[in-house]
């Protein structure tokens, strides 16, 4: 039976199209974080490299992505996978993703593909919160994760070109916004990631970061962790990895000032049950 908080669910897009910033492991670990507070997630593997996929121990299964979706050929519902995680879902990546770069374009609204797919997801009220995880560029299918997002998430690591990543970031926000592709569209939070906490350059790239763009910066910011590093290899989030660890104590604080800032409302622990299994 399908499950709402009051509120209509919400997508949000976890993007850089820089490699290498902590994207793929903010997506997993708010994710997960997110439904160990009650909230019911779908977790959108949108890249190609499925390392979300992995990262949540799902397989990377031939014909297991939203690429039949995405061409019309296919309900997105069909492709949703529970996780190992209680009120954790999965729509896993595979390298058939690859070839979105080459037949999206030759379809009608080829920017709107996914949020066509992603409606009747939505509209069933099933999850709280839909994170979609974009692979690290500005390509066909981020733009279409922007054109169905009503928010962006950006990891920013802590180092000295942080800054030129987010602002051609920037510039695509304002042109899908003028171009009515996503008038709705917003910054909702610059996560800082890899942050070290002895080192003046960290120091530096956070307050400039947040000169910048202000309260669209998140407070919490994530450790630079040989642990966060680890988890994926065993595919688990952080919390389920080492739950008394820095990294997944800097994510717990993370997903609460996130939902926060986007309204998921708190749950009790009746609501968590009814929602999808024990608290």
């Amino acid at each position: 039976m399908p499950y709402t908080v009051g509120v209509p669910t919400k997508v949000i897009a976890v993007a850089n199209q820089k490699g290498g910033v902590g994207k793929t492991t903010t997506a997993i670990n708010l994710a997960a974080c997110l439904a160990a507070l009650g909230h019911r997630i779908l977790l959108v593997d949108l890249d190609p490299q499925a390392n979300s996929t992995s990262g949540v121990g799902a397989e990377k299964l031939t014909g297991g992505s939203a690429y039949d979706a995405l061409l019309g050929e296919g309900r997105l519902s069909d492709k949703i996978k529970p996780t190992a995680f209680e009120r954790l879902d999965l729509v896993p990546s595979e390298v058939d993703l690859c070839g979105a770069d080459i037949e999206l374009p030759r379809l009608d609204n080829h920017l709107g593909r996914l949020k066509l797919a992603l409606q009747p997801v939505v509209d069933a009220g099933r999850y709280d919160l839909i994170l979609v995880d974009c692979p690290p560029s500005v390509g066909i299918l981020t733009l279409n994760a922007f054109a169905a997002a009503h928010g962006l998430v950006v990891p920013l690591q802590c180092e000295y070109y942080a800054l030129e990543g987010i602002s051609i970031l920037n510039r695509v926000l304002g042109q899908l916004r003028e171009n009515a592709v996503n008038p709705e569209l917003e910054l909702t939070g610059v996560v800082m990631t890899m942050y070290d906490a002895r080192t003046r350059l960290s120091q530096q790239v956070v307050s400039e970061v947040q000169e910048h763009f202000g309260d669209r910066v998140f407070e919490t910011l994530i450790p630079r962790s040989t642990r966060l590093a680890e988890a994926p290899s065993h595919g688990k989030p952080i919390i389920h990895y080492d739950q008394y660890s820095a990294g997944a104590a800097a994510y717990e604080v993370l997903a609460q000032e996130f939902a926060r800032r986007i309204g998921l409302c708190a749950r009790t622990q009746d609501q968590a049950v009814t929602a999808g299994g024990p608290a």
